[in-house]
């Protein structure tokens, strides 16, 4: 007993005069080829059980797309459960009880990378809710029903294959729940409705995988489905008649499509996930994935709470690259470079050490998916490791901004994205310091005069180091000066910057927050006469 959707074209008796020439041309070789490519009627295979939900298909969809079916929240839905087996087929179910999970999952597949903890966050909004029940006082010929705490989601029950079985489901979440707000309006994200049916292996539990098949739908407030399929059955009336060729029409029920197993890949955690699982798709989907989402995995048994990292609800500060992730010297002048033999062997290390930091910050193309897991460790995104256990260094960096803020969520996704494209933040103020050689001038250049009194080219270039401030703090630029000028901190005593008329300024917070930015100073060292150390004096 098939309850396959009729087929929607309608047949007409041909004319008796059309007869005869339909016929000659049918007998023609080419059409004689193609019959007898196609396979008999009889090979056709048809599927072991059906699954019918008592809801109306959209009448918007294309011809070449999967149905919509529009459901409305808390509302009981009819699922006829349908043994289509034949006689020879699969007689070990002879008499015998077979189980059946059904589900609510999602239907986009960046969503299904993140469910557990899209469910999560469902359920911190809504405690004490499930997005999936069974009505029990309505369903008939179902047996021991169950739903587990950690599986939100899902209901299982058992149903006798030779009696009547109807079972009612109930869906508590609607689609715009899992939309990001925006300014209200949004469209609301699709769901698959899925039944995976098992018979009972040796070991008495129901793990031997049957069947599964699911379908397609939106669920909205009460009454809103309602209001969604008369909006689209008008829009279709408006429509020409070459237009509304193009859509299928609506059935009164929704037919559930058989779907087939595909391995996904194993994940590393073995400690912590099964050694292996298998992921249902659609049978019709084929390779069109990115235009419909595939079903979610089926789990063989319910997986503990303990078991499954528990996302963090908490908003992680955004990432910054501090001013000690980055060199803090770069060469103020595009055509001159620093001369190596003046930099101290301290001042060359640290700089190499600040770059190898930088460098390390930076996620390479070229990573392996070891690499990238060291990468999200290394940056505080540890709870996301596991979700991309697979993803190399060009996988991360294919991902766009929105990609991210939809599988980690605004706070998180928007971190990732900046680490991964090194977005450093603007520092607040930048200056630009050259340290002067004892038997220098104060002026900026020397020039040498040649015999006939012209200035030639300058015999010596100031070349001066960036200093980049996140904190407008004198002791943030006397660290940052130290570093330049390859002095210990601890003997540097006064920081003094000169004014008018050579008068020597104590360098304090607000003598640094009132700094204009890019100011340049040449930097002079006085040994102090009272003690140890020495004085800075910035001209």
């Amino acid at each position: 007993m098939l309850f396959w959707q009729p087929y929607t074209e309608n047949f007409r008796v041909p004319e008796p005069g059309v007869s005869s020439y339909t016929s000659d041309v049918l007998a023609l070789p080419i059409f004689k080829q193609e019959d007898s490519s196609l396979p008999p009627e009889s090979e056709t295979k048809n599927p072991p059980f059906q699954y019918v939900l008592c809801a109306a298909t959209s009448p918007a969809v294309k011809l070449h797309d999967e149905t919509l079916t529009y459901l409305n929240q808390g509302q009981s839905y009819e699922v006829r459960m349908l043994d289509n087996r034949k006689p020879e087929e699969l007689p070990e179910l002879t008499n015998k009880m077979v189980k059946s999970i059904v589900r609510v999952v999602f239907h986009d597949r960046r969503l299904q990378y993140t469910e557990h903890q899209q469910l999560e966050g469902w359920k911190w909004n809504r405690p004490g809710d499930r997005l999936l029940d069974i009505d029990i006082p309505m369903s008939v010929g179902i047996v021991e029903p169950k739903t587990h705490p950690s599986q939100l989601n899902a209901a299982e029950f058992l149903w006798d294959l030779n009696k009547r079985t109807s079972v009612f489901v109930q869906v508590h979440c609607i689609s715009t729940e899992f939309t990001p707000r925006k300014h209200g309006g949004e469209k609301g994200v699709p769901f698959r409705i899925q039944l995976d049916t098992f018979a009972q292996g040796d070991a008495g539990e129901y793990t031997e995988h049957l069947h599964s098949a699911s379908c397609q739908i939106k669920v909205f407030k009460p009454k809103g489905a309602d209001r969604k399929q008369k909006t689209d059955r008008e829009k279709m009336e408006k429509r020409s008649p070459q237009e509304k060729e193009k859509y299928q029409p609506s059935y009164d029920t929704t037919i559930l499509s058989e779907t087939r197993l595909e391995p996904i890949i194993e994940d590393a955690g073995d400690h912590e996930l099964k050694k292996s699982s298998k992921r249902t798709l659609p049978a019709d989907c084929g390779d069109s994935l990115a235009k419909r989402g595939s079903c979610s995995p089926w789990p063989d048994a319910y997986v503990s709470p303990n078991q499954a990292a528990t996302p963090s609800f908490a908003s992680t500060p955004l990432s910054t690259y501090t001013t000690s992730s980055i060199p803090d010297s770069e060469s103020s002048s595009p055509n001159h470079q620093a001369d190596p033999v003046s930099l101290g062997n301290s001042e060359v290390s640290l700089h190499a050490s600040l770059l190898y930091d930088l460098v390390e910050r930076q996620l390479s193309p070229t990573a392996t998916i070891q690499d990238a897991q060291k990468w999200l460790l290394k940056n505080r995104f540890n709870s996301y490791a596991r979700l991309f256990s697979h993803f190399s260094g060009s996988d991360l960096l294919k991902l766009t901004r929105d990609d991210l803020v939809q599988i980690c969520g605004p706070a998180d996704g928007i971190r990732l994205f900046n680490a991964l494209k090194s977005r450093s933040v603007r520092p607040r103020l930048t200056v630009y310091v050259c340290q002067e050689s004892p038997q220098e001038s104060p002026l900026l250049e020397r020039h040498a005069t040649s015999e006939n009194g012209e200035h030639s080219i300058p015999s010596s270039l100031h070349v001066y180091h960036a200093l980049y401030l996140e904190d407008l703090t004198a002791a943030e630029l006397i660290r940052k000066m130290a570093c330049v000028c390859n002095l210990p901190l601890g003997t540097i005593n006064q920081v003094y910057r000169q004014g008018p008329t050579g008068i020597h300024i104590m360098l304090s917070d607000q003598m640094v927050y009132n700094l204009p930015d890019e100011s340049c100073f040449l930097i002079s060292t006085v040994k102090d006469e009272l003690g140890e150390g020495l004085h800075l004096i910035l001209k």
